[in-house]
């Protein structure tokens, strides 16, 4: 199975089929910076936020009431991938947005998106298999956006049956949120039960 492929127009991508076996064998890729090289990683350590497990502090829930934010789905799904690419120590490549803009047009990778006057100014991205939700980035331009898209998320894979919301790394922001960090194994074993499962973002 080839990892790496071009497009017509010279655009290095990573192959739709070997990134999906990727994930479902518990690998994710990071490029090193907008340009740089490919990795593959399997943590010991994985972050995931449990799908009953949401923390939602006061402030947040206030914000919920407000509906301030309208919430899309897959609406601007490579807009959302470039606002996250924005950061200084970024591992969006050009190369990742081209792979997981091909997984978004077959139908596996979507987009959760808060809109404000018309205006993206919030959201989050990722890849779903059968019952997992593999989580890759989040991005916000206004207070509790990303918070917002998150709820949502939540809220749509509890809906369709999805058992397993993959955050990968466990940092503070997320930690706020009710993400744990769990052992590879017991990752595994999360994983191999939520593909048995037949689940749709859509």
């Amino acid at each position: 199975m080839r990892i790496f492929a071009k497009s017509p127009d010279g655009k290095k991508y990573i192959d739709s089929e070997f990134l999906l076996n990727a994930y479902c064998n518990g690998f994710f890729p990071m490029a090193d910076g907008k340009d740089g090289e490919i990795h593959w990683f399997s943590p010991e350590r994985r972050g995931i936020i449990p799908l009953d497990g949401l923390k939602i502090s006061r402030s947040l829930r206030q914000t919920l009431k407000k509906n301030i934010f309208e919430i899309r789905v897959d609406s601007d799904f490579e807009g959302v991938m470039r606002r996250c690419a924005e950061r200084e120590d970024v591992w969006i490549s050009e190369s990742i947005i081209e792979s997981y803009l091909r997984l978004f047009r077959l139908g596996y990778a979507h987009s959760v998106e808060t809109w404000n006057d018309g205006r993206l100014v919030g959201g989050l991205y990722g890849v779903a298999i059968n019952g997992a939700f593999f989580g890759e980035s989040m991005f916000s331009r206004k207070t509790d956006a990303s918070k917002v898209a998150l709820v949502h998320l939540v809220e749509r894979l509890n809906e369709r049956g999805y058992t397993l919301l993959d955050a990968q790394y466990v940092n503070p922001h997320l930690a706020t949120l009710g993400c744990i960090e769990i052992s590879k194994q017991e990752y595994l074993a999360f994983l191999t039960s939520a593909l048995k499962k037949e689940c749709t973002f859509i």
